[in-house]
Formats: structure tokens, sequence, C-alpha cells
């Protein structure tokens, strides 16, 4: 039997054909990939609790980002396509930025976020290729990159707003999903965990043995004391290497 289509296209931004209260009622292989909506599904109930209760912010007049195409973007590639868990902490809350991958925004945004500036930063240092004017990270993502924040949704203008909502549950379940993997032997897939800053560490106890590279976060306020040199591109790749994959080519395309 051919599997339902995701309901939205990777990366739509534009006109919203339905809101956070029809996407409750929705079965989830319709909301993300297939293998990602079979790993959810002991968290469903939380899942649509949360969106309800985004669907009530709407209702009260707040904003809600990123828009519903969005939220779930991070689990539109494959689960089994995953080799990098880049954990974040919430969506960007200013208006027009948050596109539901970690630390990613449209390509049509000026200027880009700080954060992600000094992300560039340290790529350009770490393996000497040349930042971007755009801050759309798909590309990564399309190489199995899970660009995840710890907290999928924010209101509009208020950083944090949507934390203890229900989405720690969910995204712990994603990121016990994505260790629990195994190739038809039984063995483990290729794996590597970057962290970055305090909500990101908080899913260290979850990873076991898995390869992790850890730094404060690239904010403007704490880049400076430790994520500046710490190479995670780099030390990504020979730890991926090490586990017999290529590594993720980082450059992204010119928009």
């Amino acid at each position: 039997m051919t599997e339902p289509e995701p309901l939205f296209e990777l990366g739509a931004t534009e006109t919203e054909t339905l809101g956070f209260a029809e996407m409750a009622g929705m079965p989830l292989i319709e909301l993300m990939a297939p293998d990602w909506a079979g790993a959810l599904a002991a968290v469903e109930g939380e899942l649509r609790s949360v969106l309800s209760f985004l669907a009530g912010e709407v209702a009260a007049g707040h904003a809600v980002l990123p828009t519903p195409s969005n939220v779930f973007r991070a689990f539109r590639q494959p689960l089994a396509d995953v080799r990098v868990l880049i954990v974040g902490q919430d969506p960007y809350p200013t208006p027009g930025h948050a596109v539901g991958l970690a630390f990613s925004v449209d390509g049509r945004t000026r200027p880009i976020p700080r954060s992600l500036a000094n992300i560039y930063k340290e790529l350009e240092s770490d393996l000497g290729l040349p930042a971007r004017v755009h801050g759309d990270l798909g590309a990564w993502a399309g190489q199995g990159v899970l660009l995840l924040n710890r907290v999928l949704s924010v209101r509009g203008g208020a950083a944090g707003s949507h934390r203890g909502k229900g989405w720690e549950s969910i995204t712990t379940a994603a990121v016990t999903a994505v260790l629990a993997r195994r190739t038809a032997d039984g063995g483990r897939l290729p794996l590597v965990a970057v962290l970055w800053g305090k909500d990101a560490e908080g899913v260290r106890p979850l990873l076991g043995d898995t390869p992790v590279v850890a730094s404060v976060h690239p904010s403007p306020l704490s880049a400076s004391r430790g994520f500046f040199g710490s190479r995670p591109f780099s030390r990504a790749n020979e730890l991926l290497q090490e586990q017999g994959d290529g590594g993720v080519d980082w450059e992204l395309p010119v928009l």
C-alpha cells in the first residue's frame, strides 16, 4: 500500500492551508516522514496536546512561530537518514525567522540572526568555507543533519515562551528514536551529536556512548567563551569517518 504523502512540502513558508487546530486531528503520517510517524507514535497524545495548545495561542491573538507548515519540518527528512544530530534551544522569536530547522532561517531573510552568523564564522575558521549571506541550512538537513530544537515553537517576540508546554517529551522521544536505529544485522548506524549550549546539554544523558561534540551556544553572549575554536564541523566528520561514514559536505549552496 502506498504511504500517504506528507501534508506540507519541506520548507513551505507561504499560504497556510491548515492551522494547528486542524493538524491536531490529523494522522501523524500526514505531518511527517513515515518512519518518524512510527517512531513518535508513543508520544502522539503529547504531540496532539501541544498542537491544541498552539491553536489556543493563535485563538488568543498571539503569533506562533514557525508557521503550521513548518513546525514539524525537522521530521520531514527520513529518520533512517540521520547521521548528525544538532540540538538547539527554541525557534527564533523574530517574526519571519523561524522555519522549523534549528538555527536556520528562510533564504530571503536579511540580516541573518547573530547566532547563525557566528556559526558561519566558525565554519569558515574550521573548514575554510565561505560564509553565505543567506541563512538557509536546508542543504544540511538534506544530508541527514537533524537540526532539532528542544522546543519546536515560540510566541512571536517572546523567547522561551513555549518551554514546559510538552515539546520536551516529544523531542526527547525523537532523540531516543535516532539512537535506537539499527542496521539489518543489528548494528548501529553512524551518528554524531553536536550540542551547543545548556538546553542541548540536557539531552546528553540520553546519548550513551554516542560520540559528542559539545560547546557553549553560538549566541553573541557566549560564543567567545568556547564556541569559537571548537571546530564542530571537522570534528563531526572525523567521528563519522571513524564509523565508516563519508562525512557531511558542510558547504552551503549560493542562493
